[in-house]
């Protein structure tokens, strides 16, 4: 599917330096892609964009549609006039990490000065044109964000059974009442999709594609759930009946208990998989390239009561397979997904990537446990994969490498023939030399960081998404660095005018 070699950094925005807490869209996402530019780079992979919930995971959004509005970048609400200049002063928040509590409450605090001025300055055709374009999700994400303001936060299913149950008397009269604070989100949204395209805009005029993430389920708290809960497997008081996880693997011996509720397939094949096709197009316009996390759920999936504690208690349900993505092909020809396809998942997973050409995914840390025959290591795979030195749910390589078995460390060292001295860019180079086609390392990665800089660690429900690093860190040293191996191992742009075919003689 992705026939040029290319390469790229895993980096999500919330990682940038900025003075107020959190990374955001502003100059530093400008700057980051400048870097990457010197540094002939064509990828820039992101986590999933919206607003998050529980955790802080972007993994877990109260919409798969929306933006996270902590990303706005507040400078360029300043020079519209929605914001003074003092408006910007900030605590001392932590640079290199972000504490989600106060920056929370601090940032959404100007976003609220920023609309009452927006109100002052009178209405945007922009504004408007917006929330008539987008009207088929914002309508009930803008109303639902405004309910959990008046419930205190609370999950819908714990609302009162008339806005649970979404009787349209009730949400009729919400909407009128709440009037003003369902248009303060969609101001919200408005901004922070203005800035998204901007910047998209600007890295797609440097030849970068944009790499964005699908997780394959909602969160149980989301707009979509409440809006669209006949689509999943709830009950009559809207708690869901079986859960997502994954069983005992890799990363937790107790499974891994995400909690989102069940999509009813059955129910969404009867219209074509509308709601499906809805969230492919808006993503489509986000990024350039999709990856489907969790891809196998497509093929089969774990379910566990909605009452588990644990997740490794649960039975695999049969998912929706080519029925699902030929309605996708029918309905956008081609798909530029990459399908994340880790894990063990049955043959049956591989056949279903492998009839549609999504490449999959190698991860190299992977790569040393067993022996010559290991899937993941380079001389196994063919071009159609990402190779990624680790990914968001992995150590840094560095910190990998320090807590490996020496069996592991030993294998490794003979097979790149190398002290270890300097892993994280030895498996940089091996990724970037590798036949997959795309290669993708997180900038934790490039920047040769410890366990400290480790952005999520499964399992564990406090303290991840919190990465951030500081401007020195972006160096010209890792920019060369990175510039070399793309030229050298041809995942570096050339153009057409300056590209040569040798001639062998026979």
């Amino acid at each position: 599917m992705f026939e040029d070699r290319l390469s790229g950094i895993l980096l999500h925005p919330t990682s940038f330096p900025s003075p107020f807490g959190i990374g955001d869209l502003g100059k530093q996402a400008y700057t980051f892609l400048e870097w990457l530019t010197a540094a002939k780079q064509q990828l820039w992979q992101v986590l999933p964009l919206g607003p998050t919930g529980f955790g802080d995971s972007p993994y877990q959004c109260f919409s798969a549609f929306a933006g996270n509005p902590l990303l706005i970048d507040l400078e360029d609400l300043s020079a519209r006039g929605y914001l003074d200049t003092f408006d910007l002063g900030v605590p001392p928040f932590p640079q290199e990490r972000v504490d989600y509590g106060p920056v929370i409450q601090w940032k959404n605090a100007r976003l609220r000065k920023a609309y009452e001025r927006f109100k002052e300055l009178g209405n945007s055709a922009e504004f408007e044109r917006f929330c008539v374009e987008e009207h088929a999700w914002l309508d009930d994400y803008t109303l639902f964000m405004a309910l959990k303001d008046v419930h205190g936060g609370r999950p819908w299913n714990e609302w009162e059974p008339a806005l649970r149950d979404r009787d349209p008397a009730a949400l009729a009269e919400m909407r009128t009442r709440l009037a003003d604070e369902i248009r303060f989100h969609g101001f919200v949204q408005w901004l922070f999709f203005e800035q998204w395209y901007r910047l998209k805009t600007f890295a797609n005029n440097r030849r970068i594609r944009v790499i964005g993430d699908i997780p394959i389920y909602v969160a149980m708290d989301s707009a979509d759930a409440w809006a669209h809960r006949d689509l999943f497997l709830f009950d009559d008081q809207g708690r869901p009946q079986v859960v997502a996880g994954v069983p005992p693997d890799y990363f937790s011996p107790t499974g891994q208990l995400w909690g989102n509720p069940i999509y009813d397939w059955e129910k969404m094949a009867e219209d074509g998989y509308h709601w499906w096709v809805q969230r492919f197009q808006a993503n489509l316009r986000l990024y350039d390239i999709i990856r489907i996390d969790h891809f196998r759920g497509f093929y089969n999936y774990w379910v566990v009561p909605g009452d588990a504690k644990t997740a490794q208690h649960g039975e695999w349900r049969d998912g929706p397979r080519e029925h699902f993505f030929d309605a996708m092909i029918e309905a956008f020809g081609e798909l530029p997904l990459i399908a994340e396809d880790l894990g063990e998942p049955e043959p049956g997973v591989y056949a279903l990537r492998d009839h549609y050409g999504f490449p999959g995914m190698k991860v190299l840390q992977f790569a040393w446990a067993s022996d010559a025959r290991d899937p993941f290591l380079p001389h196994n795979y063919d071009k159609n994969f990402v190779v990624y030195t680790g990914t968001h749910d992995n150590d840094t390589t560095r910190g990998w490498y320090e807590k490996a078995s020496e069996q592991e460390r030993d294998y490794v060292r003979r097979y790149l023939r190398v002290d270890g001295s300097d892993i994280a860019w030895d498996f940089i180079r091996l990724a970037m030399m590798s036949t997959a086609n795309l290669a993708v390392i997180p900038m934790q990665d490039a920047m040769n960081l410890g366990s400290d800089a480790r952005m999520n660690t499964p399992a564990v429900a406090a303290g991840n998404w919190a990465w951030r690093y500081l401007p020195h860190q972006l160096t010209e040293g890792i920019q060369r660095g990175l510039a070399e191996m793309a030229s050298l191992y041809g995942r570096a742009y050339i153009p057409p005018d300056e590209r040569k075919t040798s001639q062998h003689a026979r």
